[in-house]
């Protein structure tokens, strides 16, 4: 999943974007609010989070103007102050949920898994598809309840496929939501971690369906062959 982090404080948004890629998320970084709208105006993300003291734009005006233009990705929005009057700012510009700082990391993680389930009405913590599953807490994969070992970008796309279980994702979709906006994608790279995934989820199960399907032309899903 791919998430986009609003907060002027660069040690505060460098320690958050360190978190967060060690539990295998994409993670682009903007310091005020003018460049935090371009960035989540123009970009796919999966979750906000948003500071509200910000220079340039605050939050609660970054937030509202993404609502405006009908942009409902999740947003978490973050305060110092902890004062009930900015809560309720940050929620009726249209935020999904608060945190006050100083937080906790690990509560700061829970509430971005708990925002990105919300919209696809996902309750549980596994994702799984025939006999495929990967827990999102706790990072394993497994299939036939063997477990596999993944490197966290091929985490990263098998769990953004499994989420979209039977449909095709182009290669756009999947770079804007594996990747973060400064990786270096190169045009086959999408093709080199589909092949990485297909050596350790297919190609070990030989008397099993294949799980990771091209559709030439169009993309890639998780879904076995009609």
């Amino acid at each position: 999943m791919r998430i986009l982090v609003v907060e002027d404080s660069h040690k505060i948004a460098g320690s958050i974007k360190k978190g967060l890629e060690q539990e295998s998320y994409a993670v682009d970084l903007a310091y005020d609010g003018q460049e935090g709208l371009n960035l989540a105006s123009t970009e796919e993300y999966d979750v906000i989070i948003l500071d509200i003291m910000l220079p340039k734009m605050d939050g609660v005006e970054v937030c509202k103007s993404l609502r405006e233009q009908q942009i409902h990705t999740p947003i978490l929005m973050l305060t110092a102050k902890g004062l009930t009057s900015d809560k309720v700012a940050g929620l009726d510009a249209g935020a999904d949920d608060y945190l006050t700082k100083p937080f906790a990391f690990e509560e700061l993680l829970a509430r971005v898994r708990a925002l990105a389930r919300r919209p696809k009405e996902t309750i549980h913590s596994v994702l799984s598809y025939e006999d495929l599953s990967l827990n999102t807490i706790t990072h394993q994969v497994q299939r036939a309840k063997r477990l596999l070992s993944l490197s966290a970008k091929e985490y990263a796309l098998l769990e953004y496929l499994l989420r979209h279980p039977n449909q095709t994702l182009s290669k756009d979709q999947i770079i804007a939501h594996v990747w973060d906006y400064d990786a270096d994608i190169l045009p086959n790279t999408v093709e080199v971690y589909i092949g990485y995934l297909r050596n350790k989820i297919d190609k070990p199960f030989p008397t099993k369906p294949p799980l990771i399907q091209t559709v030439r032309g169009f993309g890639y899903r998780v879904g076995t062959i009609d």
